[in-house]
């Protein structure tokens, strides 16, 4: 498996670099962004509560019980939450941690089962893409789900190399069923519905009857079960909800049915991939060329049949469910890399000039579109907005472009290969995605309602613990994590449905018994819509405003002479 021929000055330094300068990139920039709606603020907002509650096995959104998903990123957020504070990075950490470390096993892992120069490239291409790169700064449990099917992939290859000692298959055998129950407890039977499906359609592909021998099945079993039941049995026990509702409704009504309105066509994660591995799109038929004829191991394994059928039939079942989002297809990522990483080392001085020259090309363009960024200027994001996001746009083309001037230098200039060269033009598609990205927060400093929170916060300091704060028509995400309180749902019960209806006594059914409420309330806070704040101004609700902003008003209840101030002050610790 290693006829892929080396040009690069590999060295344990060259890599360590490497690894450290991704690390700083990839690591420092995790603050600098405001939590977005829905994903972000919910995940945060869950391990917050469990934090606070201590109730490790009930997760609860916005005080509502909230069974949609596992609690590996719960607990490991909430974990964060504990040794660091609660805060953004703390956030957003355990998501980069597993895309940080998918880089270094697809690294390792190329290096170990073909060759040094793969196992770079693939980490090179990986790290760099902007599918792996933006997603793994971005709080939702696609990119943990994607490491720890990632790690059950590399580990199903790492266990199937020829002449391994059967204890060394065993270990890494049981990484890879322990893997795909940490895949369980990310998001569901998905973990372990499909790697086992692919694991059939390769045997049917490839014939290979044998794998089925080395595979550890009993251990594995009692690796994966005592991994993964615990919890499950727990949370039943407690609350005898949740079975029907985790497994008929989330795991599979999900996906059958459109009851969860994220339509698209069957075509909807083509340009997914396309944009999410831009940088690599002119090799990529070249790559699954080249690696269609790799050989079989002599033991018979093919490792790249293996690698492709997982690729086509996760793209293939998520392109048919009626439920899609952008994230659903990111486990195929690390095979795509790995791949890819293949390919690189063979190509010439000549064909990788081409390649960066175009690419070059492209970012020359792409400035040229972002000056007309602001005509996408709406009522809910004005043309201001994009303006000044248009500014950091500009500047990461800026720096991408340079980039890649600097790698069509080294790759004219270098005799020892295309590492240099690549490396320098993946770290322009690094750093165009990360400066991009951190610029969005032009966008999401609005959606998160932070600036909102200080207020909120110094009022709630000055009213007893137990204040209600009631959000009326709508499902805020993000600000119950910025103000450090949940929200009493009000007629509008979102994806809170299910929670609101196993604890109907926590929410109000209509917004006529919340005014009701209101008024009989002494002390009280509401999230309302600029619309229906309007309408109540109208209908003389006593209302005080406290923040505000174009998508949210924030009122108390008016206080009476008599409950201010003293009355409504804490007492001193």
């Amino acid at each position: 498996m290693n006829d892929t021929p080396s040009r690069l000055p590999l060295n344990r330094t060259t890599i360590l670099l490497l690894v450290l300068a991704l690390a700083v990139i990839w690591f420092v920039p995790l603050g600098w962004r405001h939590l977005l709606p829905s994903d972000e603020g919910r995940y945060a907002e869950m391990a917050r509560e469990m934090f606070v509650t201590g109730d490790w096995i009930t997760p609860r959104y916005n005080d509502y019980k909230y069974f949609e998903k596992p609690p590996l990123q719960t607990w490991a957020n909430a974990l964060t939450f504990a040794w660091f504070g609660v805060g953004e990075w703390q956030a957003r950490l355990y998501t980069a941690l597993t895309g940080f470390a998918g880089v270094l096993l697809i690294g390792f892992t190329g290096a170990r089962v073909f060759n040094a120069a793969t196992g770079v490239f693939a980490a090179i291409v990986l790290a760099c893409s902007p599918y792996w790169n933006l997603m793994g700064h971005f709080n939702t449990l696609d990119m943990g789900l994607s490491f720890w099917m990632a790690l059950t992939l590399c580990a199903l290859l790492l266990a199937q190399r020829p002449n391994l000692s059967t204890s060394c298959v065993r270990g890494w055998m049981w990484v890879c069923w322990g893997s795909m129950a940490l895949a369980v407890l990310s998001k569901g039977l998905v973990g372990v519905i499909l790697p086992g499906a692919v694991l059939v359609l390769y045997t049917l592909a490839a014939r290979d009857w044998a794998l089925w021998k080395r595979l550890h099945l009993i251990g594995g079993l009692i690796v994966f079960f005592a991994i993964v039941t615990p919890w499950f049995v727990l949370v039943q026990q407690r609350n005898p909800e949740f079975l029907n509702f985790f497994f008929i409704v989330q795991q599979f009504k999900r996906y059958l049915t459109p009851e969860q309105n994220r339509p698209g066509p069957f075509y909807y994660f083509v340009p997914v991939l396309l944009v999410g591995f831009l940088p690599w799109l002119s090799v990529t038929v070249q790559s699954v060329r080249h690696a269609w004829r790799t050989p079989r191991q002599p033991n018979g394994f093919a490792p790249v049949t293996l690698m492709l059928v997982w690729i086509g039939f996760i793209f293939l079942f998520f392109s048919a469910s009626h439920s899609k989002l952008l994230s659903y297809t990111l486990p195929i990522a690390p095979p795509i890399a790995l791949l890819i990483g293949m390919y690189l080392p063979l190509v010439t001085r000549d064909q990788l000039r081409r390649h960066l020259a175009g690419y070059a090309l492209f970012l020359v363009v792409a400035a040229f579109a972002a000056l007309f960024m602001t005509r996408f200027g709406s009522a809910r994001n004005p043309a201001e907005l994009y303006a000044e996001y248009r500014t950091w746009v500009l500047a990461a083309l800026a720096v991408a472009f340079v980039l890649t001037l600097g790698a069509m230098w080294l790759n004219r200039r270098s005799r020892s290969g295309s590492l240099g060269a690549l490396a320098c033009f993946g770290a322009a598609w690094l750093l165009l995605g990360t400066i991009a990205g951190t610029g969005h927060d032009v966008f999401g400093r609005l959606s998160s309602g932070a600036p909102l929170a200080p207020a909120i916060k110094a009022q709630l300091a000055k009213l007893p613990a137990d204040t209600p704060f009631y959000s009326v028509g709508v499902l805020d995400h993000t600000l119950p994590f910025y103000v450090d309180h949940t929200m009493i749902m009000v007629e509008h019960p979102d994806e809170l449905a299910f929670g609101v209806s196993v604890e109907p006594q926590k929410w109000v059914p209509s917004v006529d018994a919340w005014i009701e409420r209101w008024k009989a309330e002494r002390y009280a806070l509401a999230l309302i819509p600029p619309p229906t704040y309007d309408r109540l101004v109208k209908q003389g609700l006593p209302m005080q405003v406290i923040a505000r902003d174009s998508r949210r008003v924030v009122v108390m209840k008016p206080l009476a002479s008599a409950d201010a101030p003293a009355a409504v002050e804490k007492p001193q610790q």
